[in-house]
């Protein structure tokens, strides 16, 4: 039976009531108790509009995320959230029911079934049990990348550069190895040169970056940053019976690497805003993303940075596809992103030191005005209550409404391993994506180059050291010749060459030779 409402709670169901497709939040809270007549709904037509899911550890923003993604891929519309503790991976499988849990569905009118959704799980570089995800060098940019690295904005822009060559040089970076031989070689003194017209690096800011490279493939990033890449067209799917696809990236350890988390997840958004086509305002998004630990992509974040994420999110509405952030406290959005998120479910938030007062008034500045005190509704939500607010099909911003939000109906365990590994074995996913593909890039090419120059460096070093052997040689052979006499003074004569040269041996021959003749022929010349 509809029971009788007072104005402030009919303007509010008012508020909260569409023609236009859309999925359940929960019921209206009014005196402490839940009202079942009081649906809090979001049009599907407005989940591209973008949303703010927060609330302190332990509230129920995760349960929140299961709840919104359940129904969301119930409409057809695809769904992709960060598993951060794995505790979404039970969305795969129907809810078990309890006492407690019927209990509670029966208050608030919700008709509860267990349902699963069609899951396809992913992994960062395959560290995990899911289909390994990977990006190239090229495609991250150096923006993404200088975040990650932790890069100042002279560093930023150093590695900008390279990139540029890179890109005009068509060095391949597939991955961190490439990236290493581009900026060795720029560094090198063959290198040196070709970037001297645009400034070229400094040696210093080289060696940070390397440095700094060197951290993250400590990281486990050497085997995210490869191929093949990952196509996010594939986030957008949906089933033979029409229903969208929930893809949940598992991300082990992510308090040893959170800025390679946060900065592919924005990868994702902009490839996503690079590929998709415009389809301006359409009944229902193609894909709905929910950011888990929000605050780790804006923590430390550079001014490139931010301003590249608030323009993608400003912009990517019009792809069909929304963005819910999810995180303990809107104060860890930034403004200029914090003022495009058009639906607010906010969870219970502590003040126990002046931070969080601090922040609890900032969190009330953020909401319409309304008939709850705020600061103080706000620390005495129960777990599973939030305010909410979203935005109507007219665009318009809906009655702030204490909410006792809806029961997820898949499983809120995590799934087994050994079933979710084996689901990942059999995904159509897993054979596009499972093997890692290493091809010829800026490493192979660069260090031929290097390889070439060494050689020719080699050939013309033995070519010198032959020839300078050639003339050493010729040096000692020279000086083992033996030398010809130089002196004027004769030679002295031998024991013959003093006879034959004696006056008295010649007449003494005629003499003799004379008798001889006369002896032969009887007569002799008379002087």
């Amino acid at each position: 039976m509809t029971q009788q409402h007072s104005e402030a709670t009919q303007t509010i169901i008012d508020g909260y009531t569409f023609e236009s497709p859309s999925i359940e939040l929960g019921v209206l809270m009014t005196d402490g108790s839940p009202n079942p007549d009081a649906k809090i709904r979001i049009s599907l037509s407005m989940l591209n509009r973008h949303g703010l899911v927060a609330g302190a550890t332990g509230t129920g923003k995760t349960k929140t995320l299961q709840v919104l993604a359940e129904q969301i891929s119930a409409a057809g519309v695809a769904v992709f959230a960060a598993d951060i503790k794995g505790d979404l991976s039970g969305i795969a499988i129907p809810g078990s029911p309890s006492e407690k849990l019927l209990q509670r569905t029966s208050k608030i009118g919700q008709q509860w079934v267990p349902t699963g959704c069609p899951t396809e799980f992913y992994a960062l570089g395959g560290q995990g049990t899911g289909v390994p995800l990977r990006a190239t060098v090229s495609s991250f940019g150096p923006i993404l990348l200088s975040k990650v690295l932790g890069l100042n904005e002279t560093q930023e822009s150093s590695l900008g550069l390279v990139f540029h060559y890179a890109d005009t040089h068509g060095l391949a970076l597939l991955d961190l190895a490439d990236l290493r031989a581009v900026m060795t070689y720029l560094s090198s003194d063959e290198g040196k040169a070709e970037l001297k017209a645009i400034g070229g690096l400094s040696s210093a800011t080289v060696g940070v970056i390397l440095r700094s490279l060197i951290t993250l493939e400590s990281q486990g990033a050497g085997e995210f940053f490869g191929e093949p890449e990952f196509d996010s067209a594939d986030l957008i799917r949906t089933t033979a019976d029409g229903r969208g696809v929930v893809s949940l990236l598992e991300l082990p350890n992510l308090q040893d690497r959170p800025a390679i988390f946060s900065t592919f997840l924005m990868w994702l958004l902009a490839d996503l805003f690079h590929d998709l086509p415009e389809v301006g305002d359409s009944d229902r998004p193609k894909l709905v993303f929910f950011f888990d630990e929000a605050h780790l992509l804006f923590a430390d974040a550079s001014k490139a940075f931010l301003q590249a994420i608030a323009q993608t999110v400003r912009l990517i509405r019009s792809k069909g596809v929304g963005i819910f952030f999810v995180t303990q406290s809107p104060t860890d959005v930034p403004e200029a992103v914090l003022a495009q998120l058009g639906s607010r479910v906010q969870h219970q938030l502590r003040a126990h030191t002046p931070n969080d007062a601090k922040a609890l008034k900032a969190t009330v500045a953020t909401y319409p005005k309304s008939g709850y005190d705020l600061a103080e509704t706000l620390q005495s939500l129960g777990i599973g209550e939030a305010i909410v607010t979203v935005l109507n099909p007219n665009g318009a911003p809906t009655p702030v409404a204490w909410t006792r939000m809806r029961a997820p109906q898949a499983s809120m365990d995590p799934l087994n391993p050994q079933w979710q590994a084996a689901g990942v074995a059999q995904s159509a996913m897993q054979a596009k994506y499972g093997a890692d593909i290493d091809r010829e890039s800026a490493y192979e090419l660069l260090t031929a180059k290097l390889q070439a120059g060494i050689d020719a460096a080699r050939r013309e070093a033995e070519l010198k050291e032959a020839e300078d052997q050639a003339k050493l040689r010729e040096r000692e052979e020279r000086a083992r010749e033996p030398r010809a006499r130089t002196s004027s003074r004769p030679a002295p004569k031998s024991g013959v060459e003093k006879v034959l040269g004696s006056t008295t041996f010649w007449n003494q021959v005629i003499r003799v030779g004379g008798q001889v003749v006369r002896d032969m022929m009887g007569t002799a010349r008379k002087r």
